[in-house]
């Protein structure tokens, strides 16, 4: 079902379940243009891989250092050498080539990659992003590279459950945990939609799962069109 949400349509698919992990690789995978740099960040992301097309001339980068990497690595195919950031075994693609991690970092920064998908904790309506520390004291911070791909990737993808397990959201108007970047992030995929944010606010593109009018009930605040 097409709903207009101002002046833009909206795919609600309220009929249906929330996507499942996988069902959510392969919708982002989807909006990865042919020819892309792309960065896959630690944890869910890592799944996306599975689903490019072989055919698309993807060519996925790791920090630790490689560029041409394949999916993941089972059985024999495991190589506790070749592994990703997430010491996830991989497999490699032909061309794959291997590098210093400074040189990594340098092409991260750089603005040599068009896309990253990074997992989150919070994502403001206006596209700020925490992904690295909730705050709490017993928390183990986990910065990685992401600041490093948050302001040095062309475009950045968020992969996310859309609540928290208490039900909470994600998607906040302001985050309350350390930021990882401000107004870095173009669009935020989860299991119950797909948002734009901006600073008009937040738009919505697709949902799952739940209407229109559920997910401004629940996140608190009239979404945009």
């Amino acid at each position: 079902m097409t709903t207009a949400l101002g002046t833009s349509p909206v795919l609600e698919r309220a009929d249906r379940a929330p996507l499942t992990t996988d069902e959510l690789a392969a919708r982002i995978a989807r909006d990865i243009p042919a020819g892309s740099y792309v960065n896959l960040g630690i944890g869910q992301p890592t799944r996306i891989a599975e689903y490019l097309p072989a055919d698309a001339g993807i060519v996925l980068h790791t920090e630790n250092g490689m560029l041409g990497m394949g999916p993941a690595a089972v059985g024999d195919e495991i190589d506790p050498d070749l592994t990703n950031a997430g010491k996830v075994p991989v497999t490699e693609l032909p061309g794959a080539a291997y590098f210093h991690h400074a040189d990594s970092f340098a092409m991260m920064r750089g603005g040599h990659l068009d896309v990253c998908v990074l997992g989150a904790f919070q994502v403001s309506f206006r596209g700020d992003l925490a992904n690295w520390h909730t705050g709490d004291p017993d928390a183990i911070p986990a910065v990685g590279g992401a600041m490093d791909l948050a302001v040095g990737a062309r475009r950045v993808l968020v992969m996310m459950k859309l609540f928290a397990r208490d039900g909470s959201p994600k998607l906040v108007p302001e985050c309350t945990y350390p930021l990882t970047g401000t107004s870095c992030v173009h669009l935020v995929f989860t299991d119950h939609g797909i948002f734009e944010p901006g600073p008009e606010g937040l738009r919505v593109h697709e949902t799952y799962g739940i209407t229109v009018a559920e997910l401004e009930r629940r996140l608190g605040v009239a979404l945009v069109g």
